[in-house]
């Protein structure tokens, strides 16, 4: 699998990423066999929250074999120093390791939020200590609304963003142009999240894929669509969502990779018109 420079760093990060929710609720034997396969995929890049559920327990056990030649980022949706720092030690405890390689402010979506990060006692102070104690390589943030990630790009020099760049958030909704275009100004590496959204759930519509709150691609076809929309932009990775199928298809999807050229970019806002887009840029969730 292609590889691609996480920043100005001399880490290389696969263009797609493990998301960790892919072992939440699954058994130890069935996680192990999912990131041995990823491994094997040429995944060296994995991605948890303590918010996904028991991922982090299913995922340290899984990844020890592994810990020393993968790229391994966590994150805390906790808002104060104290708070963060005891998440932070929780997650080292159940990811089976003395450090990460990214660290995350974890779905920052309103600026109150922003404000809290970045005061007196807030979870930032946290982050910049572990970074100087080397129990964190990188700092970064994943945000939801474009408010909230331009309001951080513009606080503090980020290595990492983790946003949603998606091919019909992108086109119908407006969301994610500003973001990426703030991230490279900033000299920040762009994490993709939701590739694979295709639209939001309609009221009362049964979900195919439990751990997804969309509806996802609905063919491998659109699946290839799909990545490479989001890698034909300046995109060091993208994240899978949390089905095992979803993210083989991305796989399969990135070892076929080539950019679109300017033909497919116009099939591909095209082929969004009529959809629903999970996040625009009106609607912050």
């Amino acid at each position: 699998m292609e590889k691609r420079r996480y920043g100005n760093t001399n880490t290389y990060l696969s263009i797609v990423g493990f998301g960790g929710i892919a072992v939440m609720d699954e058994s130890q034997d069935e996680a192990n066999r999912l990131v041995a396969k990823a491994i094997d995929r040429g995944i060296n890049y994995f991605d948890v929250a303590p918010s996904y559920g028991n991922a982090e327990e299913r995922l340290g056990p899984a990844l020890k074999p592994y810990r020393n030649s993968v790229f391994l980022a966590c994150k805390t949706l906790k808002r104060t120093k104290k708070e963060a720092e005891e998440e932070m030690r929780q997650s080292l405890k159940r990811l089976h390791t003395d450090h990460f390689d990214l660290y995350q402010l974890h779905a920052v979506t309103k600026l109150e939020e922003v404000n809290q990060i970045f005061s007196e006692g807030g979870a930032f102070e946290a982050l910049i200590e572990a970074r100087e104690q080397g129990i964190i390589k990188h700092i970064g943030f994943s945000a939801h609304s474009e408010e909230a990630a331009l309001a951080l790009l513009d606080r503090f020099k980020f290595d990492s963003i983790l946003f949603p760049v998606n091919w019909v958030c992108w086109h119908q909704g407006n969301f994610g142009p500003r973001v990426v275009k703030k991230a490279l100004e900033r000299g920040a590496a762009i994490l993709a999240l939701k590739t694979m959204a295709k639209r939001r759930l309609k009221e009362d519509e049964p979900r195919k894929w439990p751990k997804c709150w969309y509806a996802p691609v609905e063919s491998f076809e659109e699946a290839v669509m799909a990545v490479r929309f989001t890698l034909s932009l300046p995109v060091t990775a993208a994240v899978s969502p949390g089905h095992a199928e979803l993210l083989w298809w991305m796989c399969e999807a990135a070892e076929i990779f080539k950019p679109l050229s300017e033909d497919e970019k116009m099939v591909v806002a095209n082929r969004s018109r009529g959809l629903e887009p999970i996040f625009s840029s009106e609607r912050a969730t």
